[in-house]
């Protein structure tokens, strides 16, 4: 692995070099890291957490944001200290042992394969309505053939789709802000100042009290969640530790930009009433400035949102398997790779871990036929289960730089070139924050379910976790030797 310098945390002399391509440069992680959390949660979601929250949506982003931004930073640390392509996964096993590893690896590609099935049914949904000769179910196997197809081939392919996916969503977001200003200020044609009428009236800023607020972080928090991914594509650049710091210092930032200022142009240029659950408050705002065709314009951008949520996943849920697998805590037969160039400069498809991409597509293949099938019974289930993982996979990846960072600082303080602020008290209160959303949302009728599907997946899993920890440690009792666990395979 592309490592730090040696520490009994970071190495160990068996660990096998990892056979992935370098085919990812420093403008693909950037546009990763910035367009990897700009998705449908944004562009339509935000309608439910207005409708909840009022006005002061833009806090309930500016806390979830944060929130989100302490474990990026935490999870950078780390990753620029020790790069691997299984991030949190690989750094959970060093720091709290083998059942934290293989707990947090298979629930976070558990979380992307399902999560997969709900993109590519929502992009044919879109698709469907602009051909409905096409039925859905074909639009759904066409997308995953494309992005199967891309995954399978170099990885400098899935750079260029998302940078162009990205930068799409992006621009989109710019443009907005930029026609939502010049609306506030009365600049466009006919066109009057809104001034701060919308943000004090129909209520006041906190139409529903500091409780519509918490309500809104329930509603948008998961909507940060896809950063993660920044860091496992970090391990295939030429210089992990310095591309994954470059990307999460710019990466945090400027989508708490991007939420909080689309929140604060829209609950500026329109009453907070106006907004609905399910339908997008950007088409709303582009609608009322006079923007031709604004239901259209935003159909694509959603359909390219979510186009690209599909491909960074299954990237995504595929390097985290093969990491798994390198570990030994997935079938060893996921380590091929692809042959060829394996600097991905060539344009040949090397170093490719063709058989985890097919395991992980494959996977979300039965996704989509139960999302088709059984959306209100089986899939639905299948979804709680995921509902509140990335909040397990925050927590453990703030309990795992808690452990990590301090043995860093003993046995190899020129690895932390990037460092968590004011360690340890705000990983302590990124911890108490995340305890707190799981608490507040059993307390929800709504995301109660989620909490419940999702905890008794989660202990399924740590129970398998922790058999297998038992019963390795007593093989290895049986041949007088144990492993270390925070050593890899």
């Amino acid at each position: 692995m592309h490592e730090a310098p040696p520490t009994p945390a970071a190495t160990s002399p068996a660990a096998p070099a990892e056979p992935l391509a370098h085919g990812l440069k420093q403008r693909h992680l950037t546009m990763l890291g910035l367009g990897g959390v700009i998705g449908a949660g944004l562009f339509v979601g935000s309608g439910a957490g207005i409708a909840v929250a009022g006005p002061a949506i833009v806090v309930s982003y500016l806390i979830a944001g944060a929130l989100a931004m302490l474990v990026m930073r935490m999870l950078g640390e780390m990753s620029a200290a020790m790069p691997a392509s299984g991030s949190f996964s690989v750094h959970a096993e060093r720091a709290l042992g083998r059942w934290a590893g293989f707990s947090v690896g298979w629930l976070y590609w558990f979380l992307l394969v399902v999560v997969l099935a709900v993109e590519a049914t929502a992009a044919a949904q879109i698709a469907h309505g602009w051909v409905p000769a096409v039925e859905p179910w074909a639009w759904v196997l066409l997308f995953m053939v494309v992005f199967t197809v891309a995954n399978l081939t170099a990885v400098k392919n899935f750079g260029e789709f998302e940078f162009w996916f990205a930068s799409l969503k992006v621009g989109a977001i710019v443009v907005f802000l930029v026609l939502g200003g010049l609306a506030v200020f009365g600049l466009l044609p006919d066109t009057d100042p809104v001034g701060m009428a919308n943000l004090t009236g129909q209520g006041g800023f906190l139409p529903n009290g500091w409780g519509g607020v918490v309500s809104g972080v329930l509603t948008v928090v998961f909507a940060f969640g896809g950063l993660e991914v920044v860091t496992i594509a970090a391990a295939e650049t030429d210089d992990p530790a310095r591309a994954v710091g470059r990307a999460v210092r710019s990466a945090v930032v400027r989508i708490l930009f991007f939420y909080v200022g689309s929140m604060l142009v829209i609950v500026t240029v329109l009453p907070w009433t106006a907004q609905q659950a399910g339908l997008s408050p950007y088409v709303k705002v582009l609608d009322a400035i006079g923007v031709p065709s604004a239901g259209q314009v935003m159909n694509i951008v959603v359909f390219v949102a979510l186009l690209s949520a599909l491909n960074a996943n299954l990237y995504g849920s595929s390097r985290m398997i093969f990491s798994l697998a390198e570990r030994g805590e997935a079938p060893r037969g996921l380590l091929k790779v692809s042959g060829g160039g394996a600097d991905g400069s060539s344009g040949q498809a090397g170093g490719v871990p063709r058989r985890a991409v097919l395991a992980s597509v494959a996977f979300g293949f039965v996704s989509v036929l139960l999302n088709l099938v059984w959306p209100d019974t089986v899939f639905l289930h299948m979804l709680n289960s995921v509902g509140a993982v990335l909040l397990f996979v925050w927590a453990l990846i703030a309990a795992s730089q808690l452990r990590l960072r301090a043995r860093l600082e003993q046995e190899a303080p020129g690895a932390l070139a990037l460092r968590m602020w004011w360690f340890p008290y705000l990983t302590w209160v990124t911890l108490a924050g995340l305890l707190g959303v799981l608490l507040l949302m059993l307390t929800d009728d709504a995301a109660r379910p989620q909490v419940l599907w999702s905890a008794a997946a989660t202990a399924l899993v740590l129970l398998v976790a922790v058999g297998r920890e038992w019963r390795d440690r007593r093989g290895s009792r049986g041949h007088g030797q144990e492993r270390s666990a925070f050593t890899d395979r």
